[in-house]
């Protein structure tokens, strides 16, 4: 009996002991709260699937101490030790680090239905997200060709034909880039300099709800950046008719350095090799646009009469 006793008693002290320790580290300035949630979550998910640490260290061919100090939230964790976790749980390694989209039940469900579908699937799955969530000024209530966005790149000539689009059918134009200033209160650069990106897409966006509410019927040029920021991004495409004015990165080079703006390539010695970079990487996101209008080896003439002709054909108004 004094054995059994011993041993209840040195059970209850360890449990104790440790959750002492536990409440030292995350009482403690030294442990970051991230790492404390994420120890969390694997806990929690070892839990669910019944496996004990001495297992997972067997599946992943990481130390128990390891998996201990992950658990607690002590200590970093290399994106390896991860990515062996998240295959020993048959999950996303989303799910170990916290991503929104593994927050619930729905959630996961919902990714389970659009995981490995095709790029034209996901397109019509967002189209039909964006039309059961419209407003009442959203889509399905009105015609999109009230409000028209154009999009890519700076020196594509998105204010150039945006000016011409906008005298022809008698709509305002606008520059979102000087909603943002009055929004702000202050240039772009500055908001940079002193406010840094974040804070640049916060306002980005308001700008951008702004615009929405004031301007009814508008040609809206956009800046070249909006599109990274994806629920500025589904906004715009939710309300607008948007029109990808598309150019070669040489074709925006030459346009860039005529304008004497070198915003986006400042202090790079590779701007070209810069500009093809961004490029590549936004081309996905202005592929969304409604319609294409390439400017590339054609005269700004022939740009515009192509441009008038398919917003006036959508409009249903003669051309």
């Amino acid at each position: 009996m004094l054995t059994i006793s011993l041993g209840l008693f040195w059970v209850k002290k360890k449990a104790l002991d440790r959750k002492a320790a536990v409440a030292l580290l995350d009482s403690s300035s030294g442990v970051d709260p991230y790492l404390s949630s994420l120890g969390e979550r694997v806990r929690r998910m070892r839990a669910i699937r019944g496996l004990t640490r001495k297992e997972l260290a067997h599946a992943t061919g990481v130390s128990e101490r390891h998996l201990a100090n992950l658990e607690l939230g002590v200590g970093n964790v290399s994106v390896l030790v991860l990515r062996q976790i998240a295959h020993a749980f048959h999950c996303a390694m989303a799910e170990l680090v916290g991503d929104v989209t593994t927050a619930s039940p729905e959630w996961l469900l919902i990714r389970e239905l659009l995981e490995k579908r095709s790029e034209q699937e996901l397109q019509q799955a967002r189209e039909a997200l964006a039309e059961l969530f419209a407003e009442n000024n959203g889509p399905g209530n009105r015609n999109k060709l009230q409000q028209i966005a154009l999009i890519g790149l700076r020196g594509a000539g998105k204010s150039t034909l945006g000016r011409m689009l906008a005298a022809d059918i008698d709509y305002p134009f606008v520059e979102l880039s000087a909603e943002i200033e009055r929004v702000a209160g202050c240039g772009i650069l500055e908001i940079h300099s002193l406010y840094g990106p974040m804070a640049y897409r916060r306002y980005e966006r308001r700008a951008l709800e702004e615009a929405l509410q004031l301007y009814p019927e508008m040609v809206l040029a956009t800046p070249g950046g909006l599109v990274s920021e994806p629920a500025t991004m589904n906004l715009m495409l939710a309300h607008c008719h948007t029109i990808w004015i598309k150019a070669t990165p040489e074709e925006h080079m030459q346009r860039v350095m005529a304008q004497g703006d070198f915003r986006p390539m400042a202090g790079n010695n590779e701007a070209m090799a810069d500009l093809k970079r961004i490029l590549a990487s936004r081309e996905a996101f202005y592929s969304k646009a409604d319609w294409v209008c390439s400017t590339t080896e054609v005269s700004l003439e022939d740009c515009f009469k192509g441009l008038r002709e398919h917003v006036r054909q959508k409009a249903g108004l003669p051309y």
